[in-house]
């Protein structure tokens, strides 16, 4: 079993007699992706900066490795790394010369780390380039890079692929999943990006009005019995199959060939047995399972993300 690297208790910011974040708890175990999406001021970067120490809690603790930052903060905080807002960097000093820099800022620093670094980003190519001349891709890769030089157990990022191509997002998103299944750091990662979230995460919590409303394991289906579940037949004797389904009672549509239904999970499997006792040739039935972003406007009443 994982243990757990990052570990929120309670956790409450007040600013100016306002309650900001009302006492959110979640936990990040090692090797694990974790997802923080929320509406405009929901409190998403509030709660990340109280992790990384650039704000202080009011309330709650924030334990790193089971040690508290708000009894130890120095001993805590060397075992996170981070990003947030965009990474910064001597423009006129190459990728290998930013990173020693950062690098003679730590003790007892293994003399191959950069090169390991280097590697696991996929910088070869470009790392004795003058930082000026990266493309915005690869300047988050070198901040990903400099933020695990000292090998932390927790890496917090925040907005990791804004203004990147499609591309650069779908790098990004690889090394970040390489840093989790192969260094096995536990990752908190914050994005608007909701279709990213759910290629890269292993669970989301979603944040509104400073609480932390859901948790989600990514992939999992929440199964309601008493609630429709949308059902895409793709078959090709469509008119009588038509027929079925108005003989059951059952409402449906046609969409490019396909019969579009809105039933209880559980009749699934009486309609495909009268579609094959009346000879239909079925090549797929898909039960559509809702995205992130139809949960997440679901959950919040369809406020904006940051």
């Amino acid at each position: 079993m994982k243990d757990v690297a990052l570990q929120l208790i309670d956790v409450k910011k007040t600013i100016k007699k306002k309650e900001i974040i009302k006492g959110i708890s979640l936990q990040v175990k090692q090797g694990e992706v974790y997802g923080l999406i929320g509406p405009n001021g929901a409190g998403k970067t509030t709660t990340i900066r109280m992790i990384v120490g650039l704000m202080n809690m009011s309330g709650g603790d924030i334990k790193i490795l089971g040690e508290s930052i708000r009894h130890n903060f120095t001993g805590s905080i060397r075992n996170v790394g981070a990003i947030v807002e965009n990474p910064k960097f001597y423009p006129f000093m190459s990728g290998m010369q930013n990173l020693k820099h950062f690098a003679n800022m730590y003790d007892h620093l293994p003399k191959d780390r950069i090169k390991e670094v280097v590697s696991l980003l996929g910088l070869e190519k470009v790392i004795h380039q003058k930082v000026k001349t990266y493309s915005l891709g690869m300047r988050q890769r070198l901040g990903i890079a400099q933020a695990i030089l000292h090998k932390p157990k927790v890496l917090i990022l925040d907005e990791p692929t804004n203004g990147l191509d499609p591309a650069g997002i779908r790098e990004i998103r690889e090394y970040i999943r390489k840093l989790a299944d192969v260094e096995q750091v536990a990752v908190i990662i914050s994005s608007h990006l909701l279709a990213e979230i759910e290629l890269i995460c292993d669970q989301i919590g979603i944040i509104q009005h400073g609480e932390l409303i859901t948790e989600r394991v990514v992939g999992e289906v929440d199964v309601d019995e008493n609630e429709n579940t949308k059902v895409i037949f793709d078959i090709q004797e469509i008119d009588v199959a038509k027929g079925v389904l108005t003989e059951m009672e059952i409402p449906f549509m046609e969409e490019k060939n396909r019969l579009v239904v809105e039933m209880k999970r559980d009749h699934i499997p009486t309609v495909v047995k009268s579609f094959v006792e009346k000879d239909i040739s079925i090549f797929g039935v898909t039960a559509v399972q809702a995205s992130l972003e139809d949960q997440f406007l679901e959950l919040t009443g369809g406020n904006v993300i940051e």
